[in-house]
């Protein structure tokens, strides 16, 4: 008896979860009916449907120089090398967005120095491939918007201690940079062999030229990192010089300005500077933004030291 109850029990539940799933069933059916059905399987069709979120490979341009010095876009594996980069920045928006508003701020400053400093003007995209024109720190511990490693910064003449670090400062960086630029210029016999240095090391571009014979950053195997580098710069100063064609539009109104500002010669130590900040009109938030290379609450200036303090015009 009790093994008849069971069985009727079992057949009740079976029937029961065959019913529910075929409720399920229908009502599936019934909603995927629902759904407008795209009337063609065609990719011509589909890219004219309005309701279709549509991707285009960024165009590569035929002519492309840096420094001057030309491309060579006919070799395949150069125009993958570009063609991955343009993609790479023009679909990464909201970091290229950034690049480009950070760009009305510190080109001009990036400009003026190079020229100064007879140094080609593309080499202001270094910084953008190198910080995006942000004062950031790499994993290898380089620092500033021209990612100097402490070492090689002081090599350079900026000063690098607890309370100072002029890596942070654009246009002492960009110095250091330019003298830099110049020195493997004068060692590689060309810019963007120079350029290249700037990632691997001069010694590491020598090796490459000494073991490979070969001259010309586009006919040398680096590795990855290296061998993307001039062309993550040759994607920004494309995409800057061609802004809307690449699909960024922005107004005058969205770039940031050119910082504006006074400024103090320091001769003395400052203890506190909040305090300075206050007794020059403005507070240590913006001094410190003003001048991010100032590491400390202090600036110790020994004799014969000085120092200049930007404060923000009011």
């Amino acid at each position: 008896m009790k093994k008849l109850y069971y069985i009727l029990i079992g057949a009740c539940v079976g029937i029961g979860a065959v019913v529910v799933l075929a409720v399920k069933g229908n009502s599936a059916s019934a909603k995927n009916e629902a759904l407008p059905a795209i009337q063609t399987d065609t990719l011509t069709d589909l890219a004219d449907d309005l309701n279709t979120i549509k991707y285009y490979a960024a165009r590569v341009p035929d002519q492309v120089t840096f420094a001057g010095e030309t491309v060579p876009m006919d070799d395949p594996e150069v125009y993958e090398r570009l063609d991955r980069e343009l993609n790479v920045t023009g679909y990464w928006h909201s970091n290229t967005i950034q690049n480009l508003k950070l760009a009305n701020r510190w080109f001009p400053v990036i400009e003026k120095t190079l020229k100064e400093n007879g140094v080609p003007d593309d080499f202001k995209f270094l910084a953008m491939a190198e910080s995006g024109l942000r004062n950031v720190i790499s994993p290898s511990n380089a620092h500033g918007y021209w990612q100097f490693l402490e070492a090689t910064a002081e090599h350079y003449g900026l000063v690098v201690n607890a309370e100072v670090d002029e890596r942070y400062d654009m246009e002492k960086s960009t110095v250091a940079a330019c003298k830099y630029f110049k020195d493997a210029y004068a060692r590689f016999g060309n810019w963007t062999l120079a350029a290249a240095s700037y990632n691997a090391g001069m010694g590491a571009i020598e090796g490459a030229v000494g073991y490979q014979d070969e001259n010309s950053y586009y006919d040398l195997y680096f590795r990855e990192e290296t061998s993307r580098y001039v062309f993550r710069a040759l994607a920004f100063k494309t995409i800057y010089q061609h802004t809307q064609e690449y699909g960024f539009f922005l107004t005058q109104e969205d770039l940031y300005n050119p910082l504006e500002y006074t400024t103090v010669d320091v001769t003395t130590t400052i203890a506190n500077l909040a305090k300075f900040a206050k007794d020059h009109g403005t507070n240590y938030k913006q001094l410190k933004y003003y001048n991010p290379w100032l590491r400390s609450d202090m600036l110790t200036v020994k004799a014969g030291q000085k120092y200049t303090i930007k404060i923000p015009k009011a």
